[in-house]
């Protein structure tokens, strides 16, 4: 059997473009791994890798080998086994040639390939998922809005950012400090000239011309200095920093009632964190408050609010009730932007969709920057949709619309939260 090792060196990249390809390949498996951390994961660990693995069997890959069977003439290398005229089977392949199969905790199985995937990787995975456009999958994931801040100055830089005052303080500082010795020489060889004068010496005196050149000589060399080196040169030296913002609370309101099965929860669920990144664009602090209603409400944390199921009907009123305290109690005092976001399947009791509407206009709406609502179901809409319509056609904070799927996800979100015209 001939084997070929290649010893060249790897081009620049040629990590990152393997990797790739690798995607490429297990695509199917990695998805299944970034739907199933989802489904798992809190909202506010969303934008976080992930650890994937791989099933053993999905990696190997098709070889030619040269037939065991038929007569065999070899040389081992460095044989320290086997002497001529030693009677011992002909070392046969397999599992004798070390390619035995490898540890594991299930049986014979090999153990599965593991790898981490990025912040990035995730995120393209999970918006791939969602059918976002590659320009809104990079605004979420990587933009991060910074501000300019002065931070001292440095000594190389870009003209515009000169400062003056600090490059001729340098400026001078250098020059006296280089010419102080010649200065000092310049001064006694000037009183020394002068006292010779004094005495009545005449002008062709040895010794007064040679002070006389001496203090020229001095003077050239002070005149030399130059005013300004680029040395002295001082630059305004600027950094960026995260940009403070100010605090945002979500509110996530769902419909935990026997019609709204797991299925709707995670495509719920995945509305949410699609908002939470939105936001997360824009504030640095965001709170989460979590609100699930049946025919009555409460505040739960995530794991309840996603994984809790209750039976019986359903009565939207209660929750809407719930947050306007809420909001009224924490987040009144001007120092929050409010959001809102609604998912149910529509079902409610017939004499309380009006109450809803009654309750977002008057106490919910005043108070927050935006209100979405999704209704998660085919078919016609429901009672509380109707409801609801009556309050989109006037109010510029609310908005509805309707999801089937997960495929429905993004462009749902983008109606919701697309730039309205003024």
């Amino acid at each position: 059997m001939i084997r070929i090792v290649d010893r060249r060196f790897d081009s620049k990249k040629k990590s990152a473009v393997n990797r790739q390809r690798f995607f490429r390949r297990f695509k199917a498996q990695i998805r299944k791994a970034v739907a199933d951390a989802v489904t798992g994961r809190s909202i506010r660990d969303i934008d976080s890798g992930e650890k994937v693995s791989i099933p053993a069997k999905d990696l190997n890959e098709p070889q030619f080998e040269h037939d065991r069977k038929g007569r065999w003439e070899t040389v081992y290398a460095g044989n320290d086994q086997f002497n001529a005229g030693d009677e011992v089977p002909r070392p046969m392949g397999g599992e004798g040639q070390g390619r035995g199969k490898g540890a594991s905790d299930s049986g014979e199985m090999q153990d599965d390939f593991v790898f981490q995937l990025s912040r990035e990787e995730f995120l393209n995975i999970f918006f791939d998922e969602l059918e976002l456009p590659n320009l809104v999958k990079t605004q979420l994931a990587r933009i991060t809005e910074h501000k300019t801040v002065r931070a001292g100055h440095t000594p190389t830089g870009v003209p515009a950012n000169i400062n003056i005052v600090r490059s001729l303080r340098g400026a001078l500082g250098r020059r006296l400090a280089l010419g102080s010795p010649y200065r000092e020489q310049l001064r006694r060889a000037e009183d020394e000239l002068e006292q010779l004068e004094a005495e009545g010496r005449a002008d062709d005196d040895p010794e007064l011309v040679a002070l006389r050149e001496r203090i020229s000589v001095l003077r050239e060399k002070i005149g030399a200095i130059p005013f300004i080196d680029s040395f002295d040169l001082r630059y305004n030296n600027r950094v960026k920093l995260p940009m403070p913002s100010t605090q945002a609370v979500m509110f996530c309101v769902m419909d935990v009632s026997g019609s709204m099965d797991e299925e709707k929860k995670q495509i719920a669920k995945r509305f949410f964190m699609l908002l939470y990144l939105f936001l997360k664009r824009s504030y640095d602090h965001i709170e989460i408050v979590f609100i699930r209603h049946h025919t009555a409400a409460a505040e739960v944390d995530e794991e309840d609010f996603f994984h809790s199921r209750e039976s019986g009907g359903t009565v939207v009123s209660s929750a809407l009730n719930l947050m306007s305290d809420i909001v009224k109690e924490r987040y009144a005092n001007g120092a929050w932007n409010v959001y809102g976001a609604q998912a149910s399947d529509g079902d409610n009791w017939e004499n309380d969709s009006p109450k809803c509407r009654q309750l977002l206009e008057e106490d919910i709406l005043p108070y927050v920057q935006y209100f979405a609502y999704v209704e998660i179901r085919g078919g016609e809409p429901q009672n509380l949709w109707r409801e609801y319509s009556k309050i989109a056609v006037a109010q510029t904070r609310f908005s509805m619309q309707q999801i089937e799927s997960v495929s429905d996800i993004y462009p749902v979100f983008r109606e919701l939260f697309k730039k309205k015209l003024a």
